[in-house]
Order: C-alpha cells, then sequence, then structure tokens
C-alpha cells in the first residue's frame, strides 16, 4: 500500500471525492482522514509543517492543553459542552516561522456508521510569515439513516501569516452538521474562509468568530450554499475588528431549491479606521422554501467604513429566454445561469478543486432546477 494513498472503500469514494479529497493525494502536501471516531491515514509531505492527531500533538506538546478551548467557550452552547466531554479526536497543524506551504493539506472526516456522533476538535497554528491553504472535506456515506458531526476548530494566524480554510460539505438528508470555529489573526496576518455546500443536509448550523487582534489584520469569509427541498442551512460569520486599519469582509452566494437557508453576517468596528463589507445575493428557484439574509454593523467609532448590501430574487425570465433562442434547452439554461451566479472564481481554490464544484454544481443543477 502506497503512504502517499488514502484507502476507502469503494463505495464511499465517490462521496469523499465530491467533498473535495484527493485519495490518491496528488498536488497536496499532507492528509488527513478520521471515518467515524478512528483517525486512520496521516501523510506529511513539506518540511517545516507539522500534522499530528490532536491526541499525539497533546503528548508532544503539552502547552496545547493551555491552548484548547480559549477561542471557543466549551460552555458556548449543548453542543460545544458534547464535544469537550467527549472529543474522539480531530487534527493538529503547526507551519513553523516563514514557512509557506507550496501545495495545499487535506482533511477528510467521513461518517458512514448509522446513527454516529462524530465529535471532532481541531487546533492550528501558523507562525509568523508562514502561508497554509487546508481543504476540509466533510461528508456521510450515502447509504446512512441518520448521522451527526460536531466539529470545533481553533485558529491562531501570527504575525503577517496567512491561512486559507476551505470546507467542502456533501452531507445526507438526516445528517445534522454542527461546527463551532474561531480565529485569532495578528498584526499584518490573513484568513481567508471559503464555505461550500450543494447537497442535502438535516441542518447545518455554524457562526464562526475571527478575532482581528493585529493592526492591519483581514478577514474574509465566502461562502457559496444551494439549499434542496427539505434542507436547512443557518450559516453565517461574525468578525470583530479590534485594531486599527483591519479589514473584513463576509460574502455569501445562497440558492434555495425548496430548502431552507439563513445568511446570518455581523461586522464589529471596535477600532477606528477600519473597513468592512457584508454582502449576501439569494436566489429563489421555489416558491416554496426560504432565503433570510440578517446583516449587522455595529461600531462606537467615526472613523470607519462599513457596508452591507442584501438582494434576493428569482432568475431573470428574460435570461433564460434569451438562452433559450440561441438554442439551449430550458433546463440548461437555468443550470447556466445559476452556475453564473455561484461563481467559484470568487475564492482562489487550486484549478483542479474549481472544476470539480463546477462539475457537482452542473450534475446537480441538471437534475431538477
Amino acid at each position: 500500500m502506497s503512504e502517499y494513498k488514502i484507502e476507502v472503500e469503494a463505495k464511499d469514494r465517490e462521496k469523499i471525492e465530491r467533498a473535495g479529497i484527493n485519495l490518491d493525494e496528488n498536488n497536496r502536501s499532507g492528509s488527513f482522514m478520521m471515518a467515524n471516531g478512528t483517525v486512520s491515514h496521516v501523510t506529511m509531505r513539506q518540511e517545516g509543517i507539522e500534522m499530528l492527531s490532536i491526541q499525539k500533538a497533546m503528548e508532544k506538546y503539552p502547552w496545547l492543553n493551555e491552548k484548547m478551548w480559549t477561542l471557543v467557550n466549551k460552555d458556548k452552547d449543548e453542543f460545544t459542552r458534547d464535544a469537550y466531554a467527549d472529543t474522539q479526536s480531530g487534527y493538529f497543524i503547526k507551519v513553523s516561522k516563514g514557512v509557506k506551504a507550496y501545495m495545499p493539506f487535506q482533511a477528510c472526516f467521513f461518517v458512514k456508521q448509522d446513527r454516529f456522533k462524530q465529535k471532532v476538535h481541531n487546533m492550528i497554528f501558523l507562525e509568523e510569515g508562514s502561508f497554509l491553504h487546508i481543504i476540509n472535506g466533510c461528508a456521510a456515506a450515502s447509504y446512512l439513516a441518520e448521522g451527526s458531526h460536531i466539529g470545533v476548530t481553533e485558529m491562531f494566524v501570527g504575525k503577517d501569516a496567512t491561512l486559507m480554510y476551505t470546507m467542502i460539505h456533501d452531507w445526507a438528508k438526516n445528517v445534522e452538521v454542527r461546527p463551532r470555529s474561531a480565529i485569532r489573526v495578528e498584526e499584518g496576518g490573513t484568513y481567508i474562509s471559503n464555505y461550500i455546500a450543494l447537497r442535502d443536509t438535516k441542518i447545518t448550523q455554524m457562526f464562526p468568530v475571527a478575532d482581528l487582534a493585529g493592526r492591519g489584520a483581514v478577514a474574509k469569509f465566502n461562502s457559496l450554499i444551494l439549499a434542496p427541498e427539505g434542507s436547512i442551512y443557518d450559516t453565517g460569520a461574525r468578525v470583530m475588528l479590534n485594531a486599527e486599519n483591519t479589514h473584513a469582509e463576509i460574502i455569501s452566494r445562497t440558492v434555495s431549491n425548496g430548502g431552507d437557508i439563513i445568511a446570518r453576517g455581523k461586522l464589529e468596528g471596535n477600532a477606528p479606521n477600519v473597513y468592512a463589507h457584508l454582502e449576501c445575493d439569494g436566489l429563489m428557484l421555489k416558491d416554496k422554501g426560504l432565503i433570510s439574509a440578517i446583516p449587522e454593523l455595529d461600531t462606537r467609532f467615526k472613523d470607519v467604513n462599513m457596508s452591507h448590501e442584501a438582494a434576493i430574487g428569482k432568475i431573470d425570465e428574460e435570461q433564460i429566454l434569451y438562452l433559450m433562442s440561441r438554442g439551449i434547452p430550458k433546463a440548461e439554461a437555468i443550470s447556466a445561469i445559476v452556475s453564473g451566479f455561484m461563481d467559484v472564481k470568487l475564492f482562489g481554490l487550486p484549478p483542479a478543486l474549481e472544476e470539480e464544484i463546477k462539475k457537482n454544481l452542473k450534475s446537480l443543477e441538471g437534475g431538477g432546477m
């Protein structure tokens, strides 16, 4: 068995690959795989970057015990309390000063046991001037009747460091998903979050919090969500601009195909000379379902530039008619318009991953929009 190949059952392969995971590990600097409550695969290819299971990291680095649960409050809600009481595993990543990952890392969290509650705690540390892109592919087996996932992730982005955190969800109709994430960004650091969810979920509920603690720190949250009928996505982000000259953006593109989407965003200007923008665009494909945009801007300083935009509508009939007049069938015309609306080029993803997401989106649209 090759060290650089993630072994999975054939019946699970498609779901895992749809979540952005490259099972052959091509174009990846390292991989982490957790199925149900067990870590089954960890590999590393680049010096200066360390990836361990959270248990091994706690044995190697005693200081980690003091850092855990400092960004996410273990008593935040019933789900964090549950994860605190019984964390099964998770990953630890540390990027040394000045080290830049030349390819993305990938981590897969897979639920395949019926009615299993997966509880994860991840810790990421980027030292000064470092760079990392990690792709988190989270999925449930197609044959799963019911399950849940609680994922706690705490991220520390050092001075002038950059963390790109891409999360791709491919769950199932009766799976409940509750990520609980928090990020601290120091002076000159940058945090970029990309969230992509295009398939069924019973409920996915998350509201990551970013603390821009150092002067000139940046946080950007981008999301693409398509909610099929019966799915609930309650998502968003909160950014606290706690130092001068910090910047924040929250951009979401949401499509309801009969499902419910609540798109939240909160920007807090807690220092002078900050820039923040929030933008939520929604597209309704059916009369059933819901899109609710909830933007919030707070500040107590006069020297800030903070704005928000929100728009919800339907596909323009003239666009459909125009494409149909050029010989394109109506279903394909609608698919093309939705693809343009959910433009993954916003995210700056690796080209291969961008093409895979486009392919998945096209197959979804052709199947009932």
